[in-house]
């Protein structure tokens, strides 16, 4: 009875001590640092992804939003993040942009970081405030900026993202100008838009599509090759006379450099699992995103060769470096 009583004092001694390890492996958490604000694209999409990542990592998922310059806060600080596979981020193509646009920047990209999977594209569109551009259509909107040269602003996420850019591939293929006035993030971008603070801006169509529907801002045209059934009664560029005029806006999932294998295995495994997930698809549909995984390899080249693809854009509209 002795020997038996030290026997079962044994094993919960040991239940107890690992208690705690075995619900440290069903309770780690993962954080997504976001280099973008609430409000923005890139946040919806990964906000709707969330519950299925979850399941997917087996862990908590955490949304951590770092605005701030453009979107080099937060990638600052997921480049100094440990390289275990428990912080990762979902940008957009902000980040090839960067190196194009800013005279510096504190982190190499993409050296100091695992690209893991370009996931998909989400469409832009440009939108106006109703009462302050008078126009419906592109032909509309070239007309009036033309007939009244410097009259009218846009707004953007910041200097060198993918939406000032944008504006300014709009505005250089209508042969056009206007005032380019930088926010720290969509959401502050979309609230001036609404109130009137500035005339319009281009954005991604998830950021506005409440205020689209309530007339609050009006569609001119999305930027994306084809019509999107997110928003069919929106026409692209190119059929209102910008032949063959587009510009994507994707996101993917990056973590720090050093990653190991496993880590970028289990990372990419748990990207495809929340993508197909039924509910994500479906969100993904109504906020007219389309899902296209590719794999790291495919990830690490598509970062250089849209790097390249970048810097002769920026060049094109004669964006100086900042």
């Amino acid at each position: 009875m002795n020997r038996r009583h030290f026997s079962l004092s044994l094993l919960a001694a040991a239940a107890t001590t690992l208690w705690p390890l075995a619900a440290l492996a069903q309770s780690g958490t993962v954080k997504f640092i976001l280099p973008n604000a609430t409000g923005s694209g890139v946040d919806a999409i990964t906000r709707a992804a969330q519950p299925a990542l979850a399941k997917a990592l087996n862990a908590s998922v955490v949304v951590d939003n770092q605005p701030g310059a453009g979107g080099v806060v937060g990638l600052q600080a997921l480049a100094k993040a440990a390289p275990d596979g428990n912080t990762l981020s979902v940008v957009s193509n902000n980040v090839v942009i960067f190196p194009s646009v800013l005279k510096s920047l504190p982190f190499d990209m993409p050296g100091d970081f695992t690209p893991i999977a370009v996931v998909g594209a989400t469409p832009m569109v440009l939108v106006v405030n109703p009462s302050k551009v008078p126009a419906s259509n592109a032909r509309e909107f070239f007309a009036a900026l033309k007939a009244k040269p410097g009259a009218y602003n846009f707004a953007s996420g910041g200097n060198g993202t993918i939406l000032h850019l944008a504006a300014e591939l709009v505005l250089e293929a209508g042969g056009a100008s206007a005032k380019h006035i930088p926010y720290k993030g969509v959401g502050p971008m979309v609230t001036d838009l609404l109130s009137g603070q500035v005339d319009f801006g281009v954005a991604a169509l998830p950021s506005v599509q409440a205020h689209l529907k309530s007339g609050a801002l009006r569609p001119i045209g999305v930027l994306a090759p084809q019509r999107t059934p997110a928003a069919a009664d929106i026409p692209t560029f190119a059929e209102q006379g910008l032949a063959n005029f587009a510009v994507e806006a994707w996101f993917a999932v990056i973590g720090p450099k050093g990653m190991s294998a496993d880590a970028v295995k289990k990372a990419h495994d748990a990207v495809v699992a929340a993508f197909n997930d039924p509910a994500v698809k479906e969100t993904m549909a109504k906020q007219g995103n389309t899902i296209a995984i590719s794999t790291p390899q495919q990830a690490q080249t598509a970062f250089r060769q849209e790097l390249a693809k970048y810097a002769a854009l920026v060049k094109k509209v004669g964006l100086e470096p900042q």
